[in-house]
């Protein structure tokens, strides 16, 4: 089958983490939005529960996702795109047990990282409020059996605490560090509030571990562009929401235009027609591919 190839060097995203430039991974869904992805130049996307969890069950981010529907979703994208994927594993769906089993699964679909986070199960969105803690030991824990549990060590485990909405950064550094000394190869301090915090985060670890932004658009950490991140200490950045967000916003004037119009034709240079989609889709190439076969 035709695939949307990686437009990067050869170096793994382990490697890439240790130097700059920073690394962007966009936030994507399915197979067509990581494959939109690598057209525009990205070598990396980040696989966002929030998105699965708006795009799949129109639903807000709450913990209702399966690790078998994040799976499933993995390996459709790694079928079309040759890409790094880092995974939003959520809590691990469960005990340290469950973690096993999760990132072996997700590391056979073709995961490059797995992240996983300290709330307790179910979860919600970083940027929510009522967030709740399992203890550090539990999480330390947790993040060691992912360790243990994955067959290479370029796999890469990301340790993200969500301390700071709930205890202070002072507790959220005290997990941080946790985490990283249980194996995690990346740290996570979610909801970052002020240039105060990330003076703290990157005088604990911007020496010793490469350090992860979580960039949402009216979320808790103010918005800055790459560049700037990349000057302040941070090895990569999502964006896991915002392709979602620009598509909502998108899709609401589409069917508002439609049902006020009846046609799609005052839409027309906001969309692709048939014949373009299908030459982005490089239906021709997979229907002749497919005649090499026929008898």
């Amino acid at each position: 089958m035709v695939t949307v190839e990686k437009k990067s060097n050869n170096l793994n995203l382990k490697q890439r983490l240790a130097q700059e430039p920073i690394v962007v991974a966009p936030g994507v869904y399915d197979a067509l939005s990581a494959s939109l992805a690598a057209q525009a130049g990205f070598d990396t996307v980040y696989l966002s529960g929030a998105s699965l969890a708006y795009t799949k069950l129109g639903r807000p981010d709450i913990g209702l996702m399966s690790v078998t529907e994040i799976n499933d979703t993995l390996a459709l994208i790694q079928e079309r795109c040759e890409l790094d994927i880092i995974v939003d594993c959520d809590t691990g769906f469960g005990n340290a047990l469950n973690v096993i089993r999760s990132v072996k699964m997700l590391e056979r679909s073709g995961a490059n990282a797995i992240q996983l986070e300290d709330q307790t199960y179910p979860k919600r969105c970083g940027h929510l409020q009522g967030k709740s803690l399992i203890s550090q030991g539990e999480m330390a824990g947790k993040i060691k059996a992912a360790v243990d549990a994955r067959c290479s060590e370029n796999t890469l485990i990301i340790g993200r605490t969500d301390a700071i909405a709930v205890d202070g950064i002072d507790i959220a550094l005290e997990r941080a560090n946790a985490y990283y000394e249980a194996g995690a190869d990346m740290v996570f301090v979610e909801g970052i509030r002020n240039s105060t915090d990330i003076d703290r985060v990157m005088s604990a670890f911007g020496k010793k571990v490469p350090i992860m932004a979580n960039m949402v658009e009216g979320g808790d950490t103010p918005l800055q562009d790459a560049k700037r991140l990349e000057e302040l200490g941070f090895s990569l950045v999502i964006f896991p929401g915002a392709l979602v967000r620009a598509f909502t916003y998108m899709a609401k004037q589409f069917f508002t235009s439609l049902h006020a119009n009846g046609s799609t034709a005052p839409f027309r240079d906001q969309m692709l027609d048939f014949r373009q989609l299908n030459e982005y889709l490089e239906t021709d190439a997979i229907l002749e591919l497919g005649q090499k076969y026929e008898r």
